[in-house]
């Protein structure tokens, strides 16, 4: 099948490069003689016909841009057939015979879907500040919110130091400890609390008494949305040790800022290797990096539930203390 048109969309949670990642699309796909659409607010978007043609200045200034020029959402209505109809008649319509989807594991599992139903050639950038794309090592955004909820840990030390208490730091990971995992150990944290891990809070109580009565005064734990919430945990903190705990809530303040170094490069890079794809023939795949390499993952691979190997960095966190 010739590549004429193609379009590009972002779905799902929002995350720094995302819009590199978009300008290395545009621009690459025109120098390779490519007509390119931007579909807004994601799958929404291709339902509601909300897309336009994209050229070089329409990416222009962007690359330092956290979000998405293109916006996102959420779209339950895709999960419906008329949806989905909706969307391919959409595709049909503009004659778009390609698209690039740039998300990380909800957005793969829909775009997966979408291939098998309706056979239009689809290519995935994994995109997710989770990097929770099964075999793919670092997905856009990942480098960029780790770096957010460090400096804001290490202004944390500071005011934790001098005032000697225990703070208890909430990041974001609903499913997966990566993120609370790479801050700890970075930020000199003395526990994570993380998904993979069954908490053992009498263990972490046990070790922040131990500490103050030999002069350690504070003390910073991190802890995974989805492994509990950080009000809870420090009530029960104080509850069994009786010492002050403050907590800090980082939220979507990790979402957003402009992209490192790291975010940008790995998304132009699989801008460039998305459209490749497409333009060979590949389909039905996410591009990312792992090993140092740009690699394609089956969606169907992607999708599944990836595997954090944490023992080694749980334990080292836990050594240097």
């Amino acid at each position: 099948m010739a590549m004429n048109k193609i379009a590009v969309l972002t779905t799902g949670g929002d995350a720094p490069g995302m819009n590199p990642a978009i300008r290395s699309v545009v621009r690459y796909g025109i120098s390779q003689k490519l007509e390119v659409m931007g579909v807004f607010r994601g799958w929404w978007g291709l339902i509601n016909e909300e897309l336009k043609a994209l050229n070089h200045r329409s990416v222009s200034g962007i690359i330092n841009q956290g979000g998405t020029i293109l916006k996102t959402a959420r779209c339950a209505e895709f999960k419906t057939e008329e949806g989905q109809d909706r969307a391919h008649n959409t595709i049909k319509k503009y004659g778009i015979d390609g698209l690039v989807v740039i998300g990380g594991n909800g957005s793969f599992t829909a775009a997966h879907e979408f291939y098998r139903k309706y056979k239009v050639p689809v290519v995935g950038i994994a995109a997710s500040i989770d990097n929770d794309v099964n075999g793919i090592d670092y997905t856009i955004g990942t480098d960029t919110a780790i770096n957010t909820a460090l400096d804001a840990i290490d202004k944390i030390r500071d005011t934790a130091t001098s005032m000697e208490r225990i703070f208890v730091v909430e990041v974001m990971g609903r499913d997966s400890g990566f993120i609370a995992l790479t801050v700890a150990l970075a930020g000199g944290c003395e526990d994570v609390i993380i998904p993979e891990k069954k908490l053992d809070l009498e263990a972490i109580c046990h070790g922040i008494v131990h500490g103050n009565l030999v002069g350690k005064m504070s003390w910073i734990i991190v802890v995974a949305e989805g492994a509990g919430k950080a009000v809870d945990i420090a009530r029960q903190i104080t509850e069994i040790t009786s010492l002050e705990t403050r907590v800090v809530v980082l939220g979507h303040v990790q979402r957003g800022g402009s992209p490192t170094a790291v975010s940008r490069d790995l998304a132009l890079t699989l801008g460039k290797y998305a459209v490749d794809c497409l333009l060979e023939g590949k389909t039905d795949i996410a591009v990312g990096a792992s090993c140092g390499k740009m690699v394609e993952v089956a969606f169907e691979i992607a999708i599944q539930k990836k595997e954090l190997k944490i023992e080694n960095l749980f334990n080292l966190v836990k050594v240097l203390t």
